[in-house]
């Protein structure tokens, strides 16, 4: 009787769809969408900027014609691509400084959850080039980045505040002083402005000090002549 032959043992295929490098990846093939959007947005922008001048041309010759309704028309879409122009220009603007600062996390491995979140749900925004969508992907992402900034600050601030606390500014001063006096070194203006190396008051003080004590001495003598 022959034996069946044991079934091949299927390999494990590893998902190539997956990111092998956590979500780093995924986050420069975003910016790399993110940088041609922007050029798209540009290009749009200058579109509607030559179909608002095509409108302005139509609207003169309305004009000339004594076409008040076209005129009127023609206005509304001069207006109308203007504005679009506009809001295109504004969106590459934004798009370009979301861009440069995903770039500037990913460089310094500071990519919150938060990011990660915004940056699954972008493919489909890009792909519409829908405006308002794009505006509240954009909001996300600010939002995102400003909560990065104010933890940033309030760690520099909580640096800075214990570093204060932690030593007084007199004796900071004073150790600034003495090293320049041990190294015949002068203090310039920015320490001067600060309240470090004025002695101009003190080497007054035992001229003031001397000039009085001069008559003093004088008076004594006199008295002790008179004695």
């Amino acid at each position: 009787i022959p034996m069946a032959m044991p079934a091949p043992k299927q390999k494990n295929r590893k998902n190539t769809t997956t990111t092998t490098m956590g979500n780093k990846v995924s986050l420069e093939e975003q910016l790399i969408n993110l940088r041609i959007v922007s050029k798209q947005m540009q290009r749009s922008s200058t579109k509607c900027r030559k179909n608002e001048n095509s409108a302005k041309e139509k609207l003169k010759k309305a004009i000339q014609q004594g076409n008040e309704e076209g005129a009127r028309i023609y206005a509304q879409d001069a207006i109308r691509e203007k504005n679009q122009s506009i809001a295109h220009l504004r969106m590459a603007s934004r798009i370009d400084g979301c861009a440069s600062r995903i770039e500037t996390a990913v460089r310094m491995n500071q990519v919150t959850d938060g990011m990660k979140g915004v940056v699954r749900g972008m493919d489909k925004s890009l792909a519409s080039m829908d405006i308002v969508q794009m505006g509240r992907l954009m909001d996300k992402f600010e939002q995102q980045f400003e909560d990065l900034d104010v933890k940033t600050q309030y760690m520099e601030g909580s640096m800075n505040a214990t570093t204060a606390t932690s030593t007084p500014v007199n004796e900071v001063d004073s150790l600034i002083e003495v090293v320049a006096d041990e190294h015949n070194l002068e203090l310039g203006e920015a320490f001067q402005k600060a309240g470090i190396g004025k002695k101009t008051p003190q080497l007054q003080e035992p001229a003031a000090a001397e000039s009085e004590a001069e008559p003093n001495s004088l008076e004594a003598r006199l008295a002790n002549l008179r004695n």
